[in-house]
């Protein structure tokens, strides 16, 4: 970064210079504080591993797994993860086809939490089957021993939508960070620079790399939409094709989808507050872009509560005795604290984002954002759980187990893991998009804004 200059005052300076000094600079040498939160996460996610080495050692018992618990915690988290990835690509592809301003500088943090939301989900995919070594088993190749995944198997679906995905969101990131790479390469020097210079692609900002880039991006945009909206409607068919009670409501597929945005919209708020502040972008993450963010997250919130309603008034009007039993469970058995925490953080919580003084209070939405995504790691929970304590048969009934250490460890492990994964590309790849925001910033200084 020796060529830029650190330490000068360019507040009066033009926007391209502003905004390419002030992004450089937050890729450059961390601070104490940065080195302080990446041990926290690093020691975070090592407890998750020797619980993992752990539970490998000695099986899944440790998990607390039993009959009929045998998704639980894992399979919980899996689905929070898989949520948690939807808003960063599905936003920012949507937007950007609706031309809306306001998402050029939040749009690549967004993009990053996917990549890394999908890559924790794939982890506990190997956790959960507790036989790592024979995943292959689910792969689709030709073999010695003549066997093919069964395709009638919702794992199956899980497995190629959710890989599917994964390579998209990588290659849809990837393209919207050439430009910048370039901007990267010709401003840094040593290793820096030939990252920079092989990630870029011989990129020079000719017309014709433009043209070919906006039509790229447009195209990749276009087909990642229907894409997002299936993975997590094919996760939600996992349940709903199947006759446990409670499972097996037809408004699955878009209470998920809605329930995906939602978390990311959240997680978008936490990460967009820890960035204007950690990097100093108050000039690109601006208070009138956290109101728009806010907004929306309310607007997805009213849309989770009112699916969440459809399916209470499903089950409690239909003629299932047994989902109408696994109702009463959540609200008054053993998991009822945890099923009116949900209820409260992903309901009412969400109301005092439509105070307006509240929704520019950088306090209030980045505590309102944490509450929000922790109650739908509840609603992932209280969606597995309490349908399989309470089947369709007595005998099988197990209202009292519940997930071991080793298993919240693991959980844990995951949180470190994706926070880690975050602060190290924050550090490599530029977190606001320069080439976006620069023409953002010359209209609004025209405009007088």
């Amino acid at each position: 970064m020796d060529a830029l200059p650190q330490d000068e005052d360019l507040s009066n300076g033009p926007a391209w210079l502003r905004v390419r000094v002030g992004v450089l600079r937050s890729l450059g040498r961390p601070g104490a504080t940065y080195w302080f939160a990446l041990s926290v996460m690093l020691a975070i996610m090592c407890l998750g591993i020797a619980c993992e080495a752990f539970q490998y050692t000695v099986g899944l018992g440790v998990a607390n797994f039993d009959n009929p618990h045998m998704w639980s915690l894992y399979v919980s988290t899996f689905i929070f993860w898989i949520g948690m990835s939807h808003s960063g690509t599905l936003l920012s592809a949507i937007l950007h086809l609706i031309q809306a301003e306001w998402r050029k500088p939040v749009y690549r943090f967004a993009e990053a939490m996917t990549v890394f939301s999908l890559l924790t989900a794939f982890i506990f995919i190997f956790i959960h089957v507790g036989r790592p070594w024979e995943l292959y088993y689910g792969l689709p190749y030709p073999n010695e021993r003549l066997l093919w995944p069964n395709w009638q198997s919702p794992l199956i679906w899980d497995a190629m939508a959710i890989g599917t995905y994964f390579l998209s969101s990588i290659l849809f990131l990837y393209i919207g960070c050439i430009p910048d790479f370039a901007i990267c390469r010709d401003n840094t020097s040593g290793w820096r620079a030939r990252f920079y210079r092989t990630l870029a692609l011989d990129w020079t900002g000719t017309g014709r790399q433009w043209r070919n880039f906006r039509v790229t991006y447009l195209t990749v945009a276009c087909f990642m939409i229907p894409l997002a909206v299936s993975v997590h409607s094919i996760v939600a068919t996992d349940f709903a094709v199947s006759q446990q009670p409670g499972w097996h409501i037809t408004s699955f597929p878009p209470y998920f989808v809605a329930g995906a945005l939602y978390s990311g919209c959240a997680a978008i708020i936490t990460l967009f507050v820890i960035l204007r502040y950690a990097f100093k972008f108050e000039e690109y993450l601006t208070l009138p872009i956290l109101r728009k963010t806010v907004r929306l997250t309310f607007a997805i919130a009213m849309v989770w509560t009112y699916l969440n309603c459809i399916e209470f008034a499903s089950v409690w009007y239909s003629h299932d005795q047994a989902a109408k039993d696994v109702l009463i469970q959540k609200a008054t058995g053993s998991y009822a604290p945890f099923w009116w925490a949900m209820i409260f953080c992903g309901s009412v919580v969400p109301f005092a984002l439509i105070v307006k003084r509240w929704q520019t209070s950088i306090p209030i939405t980045f505590a309102v954002s944490l509450l929000l995504n922790v109650g739908m790691w509840l609603e992932r929970w209280m969606i597995v759980s309490p349908t399989l304590s309470h089947d369709f048969y007595p005998w099988v009934w197990d209202h009292d187990q519940w997930p071991g250490l080793v298993s919240w460890g693991i959980v844990a492990g995951s949180f470190g893991f994706f926070c880690l994964m975050l602060m190290i590309f924050f550090k490599l790849v530029p977190s606001v998009s320069m080439h976006e925001v620069t023409p953002m910033l010359i209209r609004k200084h025209r405009s007088g804004a």
